[in-house]
């Protein structure tokens, strides 16, 4: 469980769209520990409450979803609306854009990465210039959990969020789950292939919630009962 709390959302050093810094109020909730796995996604596919992922290989495997060696690997090729309908399935709802920037900076101020400001192969897999860490998905909890224990917060798959993508507002607020409407949604985290300034805790990526990649995952959050 992540304790309810307060945090200044967004960075005064990076894009546009991740400011104004502001502070954001959370209850309490729950998330997953790691991103949904092929293993866990195919629960759903056979109970017929989701779609099989668009694709069933990788980057650089032939054989991935559905495969017992990449069982405990990252779900890819969904889109938002399959994140949805998964985390419906499970009890569950994707997470807010705040929710997952408050998770993944597990309890740490004002640091780039959720473990401060060095990051390397060592930390998250990512395409750090000089070479892919790894060059596809690794399984999940590969890397040291953060402060609240939850694992590749950064790199591996993008994540898929719930809110629509718009702009922050300088004004405090409690539980925010973005715009109304909009026309692309929020994805966090970064991926396996992307340069490391992408992995910052508060860089923002959207897409219309049709699309679905090779990078593309998602983690499920859960509200306590009132």
């Amino acid at each position: 469980d992540l304790p309810e709390g307060s945090f200044l959302m967004g960075s005064y050093d990076g894009s546009t769209n991740e400011q104004p810094v502001h502070l954001v109020t959370l209850d309490a909730f729950w998330m997953d520990q790691t991103e949904v796995t092929n293993s866990m996604y195919a629960l759903c596919v056979a109970d017929e409450a989701c779609s099989a992922p668009h694709r069933s290989d990788s980057y650089t495997r032939d054989g991935y979803y559905g495969a017992l060696a990449y069982a405990d690997y990252p779900v890819i090729y969904v889109s938002w609306f399959e994140a949805e309908a998964y985390c419906t399935w499970a009890g569950r709802e994707l997470p807010t854009e705040a929710q997952w920037e408050y998770a993944a900076r597990g309890g740490v101020t004002g640091t780039t990465y959720p473990w401060g400001e060095e990051i390397d192969c060592s930390r998250a897999n990512y395409n750090n210039r000089s070479n892919l860490c790894v060059g596809d998905t690794s399984a999940v909890a590969s890397y040291a959990a953060n402060g609240y224990g939850l694992f590749d917060m950064a790199g591996n798959v993008w994540e898929w969020v719930a809110d629509w993508h718009g702009p922050y507002t300088s004004t405090e607020t409690k539980n925010p789950s973005g715009p109304a409407s909009g026309t692309h949604r929020v994805l966090r985290g970064s991926s396996w292939d992307y340069f490391g300034q992408y992995l910052a805790v508060a860089y923002r990526y959207s897409l219309s919630p049709v699309n679905y990649a090779k990078n593309f995952g998602l983690r499920c959050v859960e509200l306590p009962e009132r």
